[in-house]
C-alpha cells in the first residue's frame, strides 16, 4: 500500500491541530488541509439555541484529518452542488486549506497570505462546507489561504424562539470570523487581508455581514455570488415559530423547543413551510414572500434590512463584487414545462403577481433572449425578481451609503457587478450554482459533468477564478464600477476570444 500523505501541525489558540498535505510539501501546487477544526462548542444540551461558545482548549494534538460534522442531515437535494452530510454534534467547525502552514513569516511572507472565507449556500436550511467543489487547493495554488465555515441551519440557526437569542446562525458567522482573526496567521494567513465570499444563501450571508455594524473590522473585502438575502421580518419569524409550536404541541419558547429532538424540529419545520406555501409553488412563494427562513431583522444584531443598512453607510469602506447567473431559477420550472406550454405567458406571469403595464414591459425587455416556452419565461422572471432586482437595489444602496460615508469624512469603496451568462449544454441555461465550479476552478471534479457537460470551457474557469484571486489579493477589478440601475459589468460567457469586457446596460429590469 502507498504511504499515507504526510501530516503537518499548526498551533491555534485552543491547541495544536494535525492536518494532511496533498502533494509533496514544498512542491508547486502542494496544499495542506486542516478539516473540522472546532471554533465553538457543540450546540447541544444547554448550548442548543444559545449563542455559540468558543471552543475550549484541548491537550495534545487534535486530528483535523476529516471533515467535521455538518448541521445538514441527510441529502435534501436542495442544490446541484455535491454537499455531503457528516453526522455528529460538533457542527460549528472550519476547514482550513493553506499552501504555507505555520506562522505567517515562515514561508508565507512577512504579513502572511491573503485569506478567503467561504460561506456555503442552501437557502439557510441546507448545504455543507464539505463539498469537493469548495476544496481550497486551487486558491492555495494561487497563494490564497481558504477557510470554509459550518454554521447552524434552519430553525435551529434562524428560528424565532422566545427566551433565546435571535439569529444564532449569524452569531456563528461572527464567531467563525473572530476565529479567523485570531488564528489564521498560524496557517500562513494575514488576518488583515480577509475576503468573505459565498454563493446563494452564502452570498446573502456576506451581504448581511457587510451591513452589520457588529461585523465591522472582521473582513476587508466581499464577493457575493447570486446573493439570496433573507431579511425576514420579526412578525413573519414569530408566525413560523407559532405554527411549529402548534404542530408540535408545545409552546414556541426555549423550554418547549428544547423538549423536541433535532429531527422532530426539522420535521415540524418542513410541515410548517408546506402549510405556509399552500397550493403555491416554490417560485411563486419566493416572489410573493421571499425566503421563509434566514437572518431576521431583529432590531438588535440586525437593526435594519441589509439594503437600509448599506444605504446608511454601513460597510461603505469595504470593496464589494456581486453578480448573478442569467437563469438562476429556471430549473425549478423545467419539470412543469409540458403542462405550462399550454399556458399563455402573460397569464402565467399574472399568477406570479406581475400586473400590467409592468408585465408587458418585462416581456418586451426580454424579447430576443432565447426564452423558449412559458416555463423558461417564468424561470427568468423569478430569477430577475429574486436575484437580479435585489442586486440592482444593493448597488443603489451602496451609492447612497458612499454619499453618507463621504459626508462623514470617510473614504467609500467601489462596487462592481457581473453577469454569468454561459449556458450549460445539460440544462440549456445559466442556472443557479452553475458558476460555482468555475469560480473555484474545479471543472475536472467528478460531479461537474452532470451540470456543466463533459467539456465545460476551462478558459471561462481560468478567467472567473483569476478575477476572484486578484480581488482577494487586493486588486480592484479591471472592469467599470457599478452605478445605478443600468450599470456596466463583467460578462462571463462562453466565447472567451470575443467576449466583451463590459456591457453598457444589462437586460432591462422593467416590471420587476
Amino acid at each position: 500500500m502507498p504511504d499515507p500523505a504526510p501530516t503537518v501541525e499548526a498551533m491555534t489558540r485552543a491547541g495544536a491541530v494535525r492536518g494532511r498535505w496533498r502533494g509533496e510539501p514544498g512542491a508547486p501546487g502542494a496544499s495542506a488541509a486542516f478539516l473540522g477544526i472546532p471554533f465553538a462548542e457543540p450546540p447541544v444540551g444547554e448550548l442548543r439555541f444559545a449563542p455559540p461558545e468558543p471552543a475550549r482548549p484541548w491537550e495534545g494534538v487534535r486530528d483535523a484529518l476529516e471533515h467535521g460534522p455538518t448541521p445538514q442531515r441527510g441529502d435534501p437535494g436542495a442544490t446541484i452542488i455535491p454537499e455531503p452530510s457528516v453526522p455528529g454534534e460538533a457542527t460549528l467547525n472550519v476547514d482550513v486549506f493553506t499552501p504555507a502552514p505555520g506562522p505567517a513569516g515562515a514561508g508565507a511572507g512577512a504579513e502572511g497570505l491573503p485569506v478567503l472565507v467561504w460561506f456555503h449556500g442552501g437557502g439557510y436550511v441546507a448545504g455543507s462546507p464539505a463539498s469537493p467543489w469548495y476544496d481550497g487547493r486551487t486558491f492555495n495554488r494561487d497563494g490564497v489561504v481558504t477557510v470554509n465555515v459550518s454554521y447552524r441551519l434552519g430553525f435551529d440557526g434562524f428560528g424565532w424562539i422566545e427566551g433565546a437569542p435571535a439569529n444564532r446562525g449569524v452569531l456563528d458567522w461572527l464567531l467563525a470570523l473572530e476565529w479567523v482573526r485570531d488564528n489564521v496567521a498560524a496557517f500562513g494567513g494575514d488576518p488583515g487581508r480577509v475576503t468573505v465570499a459565498g454563493q446563494s444563501a452564502g452570498g446573502g450571508a456576506v451581504l448581511t455581514l457587510l451591513g452589520m455594524p457588529r461585523a465591522r473590522g472582521l473582513f476587508h473585502r466581499v464577493w457575493a455570488a447570486s446573493p439570496a438575502v433573507a431579511d425576514v421580518s420579526r412578525d413573519r419569524a414569530k408566525a413560523l415559530a407559532r405554527r411549529i409550536g402548534e404542530l408540535g404541541g408545545i409552546r414556541p419558547d426555549l423550554d418547549g423547543l428544547r423538549s423536541l429532538s433535532e429531527e422532530r424540529v426539522r420535521q415540524l419545520q418542513r410541515e410548517a413551510l408546506r402549510a405556509a406555501r399552500g397550493t403555491r409553488g416554490g417560485g411563486a412563494q419566493l416572489v410573493a414572500d421571499g425566503l421563509p427562513i434566514g437572518p431576521v431583522v431583529d432590531g438588535d444584531l440586525l437593526p435594519a434590512t441589509t439594503t437600509s443598512s448599506l444605504a446608511s453607510g454601513v460597510g461603505a469602506s469595504v470593496p464589494l463584487v456581486l453578480g448573478t447567473t442569467d437563469d438562476e431559477f429556471s430549473a425549478a420550472f423545467r419539470a412543469a414545462a409540458g403542462r405550462l406550454r399550454w399556458v399563455p405567458r402573460k397569464s402565467a406571469l399574472k399568477r406570479l403577481g406581475l400586473a400590467e403595464p409592468r408585465r408587458s414591459a418585462w416581456l418586451e425587455a426580454n424579447r430576443g433572449e432565447g426564452l423558449h416556452g412559458t416555463a423558461a419565461v417564468l424561470g427568468r422572471y423569478v430569477s430577475d425578481h429574486v436575484f437580479r432586482a435585489p442586486l440592482v437595489r444593493t448597488v443603489a444602496a451602496r451609492e447612497l451609503g458612499a454619499t453618507v460615508a463621504a459626508t462623514d469624512g470617510a473614504a467609500p469603496a467601489a462596487t462592481w457587478a457581473y453577469r454569468f451568462s454561459w449556458r450549460s449544454p445539460v440544462s440549456g441555461a445559466a442556472v443557479h450554482c452553475l458558476d460555482v465550479p468555475f469560480l473555484f476552478d474545479v471543472l475536472p471534479e467528478g460531479h461537474v459533468p452532470a451540470v456543466a457537460g463533459v467539456r465545460p470551457p476551462q478558459g471561462l474557469a481560468d478567467r472567473l477564478h483569476a478575477d476572484v484571486v486578484a480581488f482577494v489579493r487586493g486588486a480592484d477589478p479591471a472592469w467599470p464600477t457599478a452605478a445605478g440601475e443600468a450599470f456596466p459589468a463583467r460578462l462571463y460567457g462562453s466565447t472567451i476570444a470575443t467576449m466583451p469586457d463590459a456591457y453598457a446596460s444589462a437586460r432591462p429590469l422593467a416590471g420587476v
